[in-house]
């Protein structure tokens, strides 16, 4: 990757043997390590048996996760929050492994879509809950840097399983809480 990121560097008009550009060929690898880390990162390392056996029926909601990924189309970030409810039958996860498994699917090339897809997918999958819904709201920088050059905006996707995709009483109360988040 080094040598590609050199090469990038001339092919843009720049020197890559300028002081301040010397060791951008190994930051950006670096770099691309780290945002792509979701290719090489297990589920099961994950969630580490983190799945309990509880008498549990009632919302479960975990607000505000922050995340960041990179946009598929120009490799350009896309960041926001998530919000993940679902309801349980009988199987509960440990709470801080909801946004281990945001991160999980952030930590690739995506589009927003997918990723809302996946997270929810990922939780019914595992916990075989009554539902789970998944909103994330996003800022593209594609968006705002480039193209329309629409600053502020912001994309919001939803994916809904189970019991809150059929039952409108149980997914207004998860947009309820979601929408009750202090910023």
């Amino acid at each position: 990757m080094k040598d590609i990121v050199r090469k990038l560097l001339i092919e843009i008009g720049e020197n890559p043997e300028r002081q301040g550009l010397r060791k951008t060929p190994e930051r950006v690898e670096s770099m691309y390590q780290f945002l792509t880390s979701g290719y090489h990162t297990s589920l099961d390392a994950i969630v580490n048996g983190a799945i309990f056996e509880e008498d549990y029926d009632e919302m479960v909601c975990v607000t505000n996760i922050q995340f960041y990924s990179l946009c598929e189309h120009h490799l350009i970030p896309f960041f926001g929050k998530a919000h993940v409810g679902y309801i349980p039958d009988g199987r509960l996860i440990g709470l801080s492994k909801i946004p281990r498994i945001v991160d999980l699917f952030a930590r690739r090339l995506q589009i927003q879509e997918r990723l809302t897809q996946q997270i929810a997918q990922c939780l019914a999958d595992i916990l075989k809950p009554r539902g789970v819904g998944v909103v994330i709201e996003a800022e593209h920088l594609c968006m705002q840097m480039r193209g329309v050059e629409k600053h502020r905006s912001r994309a919001v996707t939803s994916a809904l399983r189970g019991i809150l995709k059929t039952n409108e009483r149980t997914r207004n109360e998860l947009m309820s809480l979601i929408q009750h988040q202090p910023e």
